[in-house]
């Protein structure tokens, strides 16, 4: 299982920097959002610190484990004891969950005084690469993923609904901390796709710090206030590039 986390994310992220950081680097530039690359030194520095929360992850799923071997947990492994509806309720409801407890664990982080404990070194990057979607302090790391030991001692899950949620989870880290933007032109601004993030929502967070915490929808900085002003500007800017 352990192995297992630091594989998938290895794979995910790895791949992503492969595509986008060195073999599409120079024709996908104009998706760029920040149009310089970082250098070694840093990508080095996110690599070995997601390494580091990948294993905490790991070492806290099996702790979840044998929590469950104890019968502290509500996980459940028959599908029919609740249902393919319930199912697929839990797994809405995690995301759902885990959206509003990173804005506010998030926004939390940013107070000076624990910024300097927990958060600084994500902030390292300010131009992040895929790579540092897991770059944490580790207490960072075990707040990240705190959410589930909580909710699972409450709430039935079956494994398989948890595994599709860190699976969730970690696509849209990558794809935040991707540092080019993929979605099509007007997209912040569509009704319905608007309430979704993007990479550049994040990469603004990453540059200017202050402002869009959100994890995968826009729901709590808009209600809030706290999306980046230029959000839509910026965005939209990006679209606008030409080819070279």
């Amino acid at each position: 299982g352990a192995i297992a986390v630091f594989v998938r994310y290895t794979v995910l992220a790895g791949t992503a920097f492969l595509i986008f950081y060195v073999i599409k680097r120079r024709s996908l530039l104009k998706y760029k959002i920040q149009q310089r690359f970082p250098d070694q030194k840093h990508i080095w520095s996110e690599v070995l610190h997601s390494a580091a929360t990948a294993m905490i992850f790991a070492g806290m799923g099996i702790g979840i484990y044998y929590a469950r071997k104890a019968g502290y947990t509500q996980i459940y492994t028959d599908i029919s004891r609740y249902g393919w509806g319930y199912f697929a309720f839990s797994f809405v409801f995690m995301v759902v969950l885990h959206d509003a407890y990173f804005y506010w664990m998030h926004r939390l982080m940013h107070h000076p005084r624990l910024f300097m404990l927990l958060h600084r070194v994500h902030h390292y990057s300010r131009n992040p690469t895929p790579w540092a979607s897991l770059s944490f302090h580790p207490l960072e790391a075990v707040l990240e993923f705190g959410i589930i030991p909580i909710a699972i001692l409450f709430v039935p899950f079956h494994p398989l609904a948890l595994f599709v949620f860190t699976a969730w989870s970690l696509f849209f880290n990558v794809a935040g901390h991707l540092g080019y933007e993929l979605f099509p032109k007007g997209f912040v601004r569509h009704p319905v796709w608007k309430w979704m993030n993007t990479s550049t929502h994040h990469n603004m967070h990453h540059q200017r710090s202050n402002c869009n915490y959100g994890l995968y929808f826009n729901f709590w900085d808009r209600v809030m206030g706290t999306n980046d002003s230029r959000y839509e500007a910026v965005f939209e800017g990006i679209k606008e590039r030409k080819s070279d």
